[in-house]
């Protein structure tokens, strides 16, 4: 089974920049400037940003869907970003250096089934809940701080 995995779109984030640190408390944001690599993984670009970049950390709402599982959760943004190409199957390195959680979904965002991989797993892992019937997409979050990386959906 193959998989298709979704950088987010770099629109809705670029004007925040711009905005003073009061009209960023107002989404839930603050600049900052990123001081280890890895650390600051944008979901826009796929990759982490280098020691000095700015980034936006923002509360994303990553499952909006009126379940018992709605959610939203603190994710990075790069200033500038450019939104990764990815090919199907494809799974970014950044993402390959933590170890992940991996929640599938059904259609109507109730959770069918979970796990925790890293490396060389993610595509064996993603394969096996895409492959099940139920399963309408993968949400991947990092496991140690749980916050939202992407979406996977069957291709």
């Amino acid at each position: 089974m193959n998989f298709q995995i979704s950088p987010l779109e770099p629109g809705p984030f670029a004007p925040l920049f711009a905005l003073p640190p009061q009209r960023l408390a107002e989404h839930l944001a603050v600049c900052q400037i990123a001081t280890t690599k890895p650390g600051f993984f944008c979901r826009v670009s796929m990759q982490d940003a280098e020691v000095g970049e700015s980034v936006l950390l923002i509360r994303y709402t990553h499952q909006a869907i009126a379940s018992p599982y709605q959610a939203s959760h603190a994710i990075f943004v790069r200033k500038d970003a450019t939104r990764a190409i990815l090919t199907a199957g494809e799974v970014p390195e950044a993402l390959r250096s933590r170890v992940l959680s991996l929640r599938a979904f059904d259609k109507d965002a109730m959770i069918v089934t979970a796990d925790l991989c890293e490396r060389q797993r993610v595509e064996s892992v993603l394969a096996a809940q895409l492959s099940q019937p139920r399963v309408a997409y993968v949400h991947i979050h990092f496991a140690r701080f749980g916050c939202y990386a992407a979406r996977a959906d069957r291709v």
